[in-house]
């Protein structure tokens, strides 16, 4: 029966639904005028705000690796959503970098528009390999599509929901979608260890200011933000290089 057979794939679809359908009762989310007030200004080398600018080489490293990674060891029908993300991660470790050499709105965006792509090549990514491995050819356009258009709706109306959505639903999708389907690959768990460094990445960023004083301004949250940020990029990339297919 055709409901029977694409069970996995309408469950997604509903809750994905659910989810932006959600929004629209939420109130908008507009930009907090103080995101841009970083704790660390120190200029060095003539680059300002110099950490938080040259914590971005740990992202143009991982994606460099990953991406070749994913173009010689992800499997066809996921390969394009790999490349995808990894090649995100090059364009955020540019943009990032552009955006705190001297941050403002208008440079934010293009740090926030690799962020998305990523996500939803990850995203994408997930379904394929845990619940139909046809989706990819199907979905990564339509996802990067929707994922951009999060941060143009964001500059044009100052609503941070459906960013946060594309930011945010993908990692839900971690914990949701091995409860859901079934992946044919083995080293699986270096996803819970991609998620945990994700979060703890977005910890460090909302204490910016306090890690910055607590490290006798060494550091701030913000590069240990990148850091981490990086180093969960690299579980992926380490989980490509070595997980295997199972055996039914």
């Amino acid at each position: 029966m055709w409901l029977s057979r694409y069970r996995n794939e309408l469950l997604i679809a509903a809750i994905v639904c659910a989810s932006l359908l959600l929004l629209l009762f939420l109130d908008p989310i507009p930009q907090d005028p103080n995101y841009h007030r970083f704790a660390d200004t120190r200029s060095i080398w003539g680059i300002p705000n110099a950490w938080n600018v040259l914590s971005n080489l740990a992202f143009l490293a991982v994606g460099i690796v990953g991406l070749f990674a994913a173009f010689t060891l992800a499997p066809m029908e996921s390969r394009a959503a790999w490349c995808v993300l990894f090649a995100g991660i090059i364009a955020v470790g540019l943009g990032s970098g552009y955006y705190h050499w001297r941050p403002g709105n208008s440079r934010l965006v293009w740090d926030r528009l690799p962020m998305t792509v990523v996500f939803m090549g990850l995203f994408v990514a997930l379904l394929v390999e845990w619940i139909n491995p046809r989706l990819q050819r199907w979905l990564l356009i339509p996802a990067c599509v929707l994922g951009v258009s999060s941060v143009w709706h964001w500059q044009h109306t100052d609503d941070l929901r459906l960013y946060a959505w594309v930011q945010f639903f993908p990692l839900i999708c971690l914990v949701i979608v091995p409860f859901i389907g079934a992946s044919r690959y083995s080293h699986r768990l270096y996803l819970l260890y991609a998620l945990c460094g994700y979060m703890a990445a977005k910890v460090a960023e909302l204490f910016d200011t306090e890690i910055f004083a607590l490290s006798e301004e060494f550091v701030s949250g913000h590069a240990v933000k990148h850091l981490l940020a990086a180093t969960s990029i690299w579980g992926l990339y380490l989980m490509l290089r070595r997980r295997t297919a199972l055996t039914a």
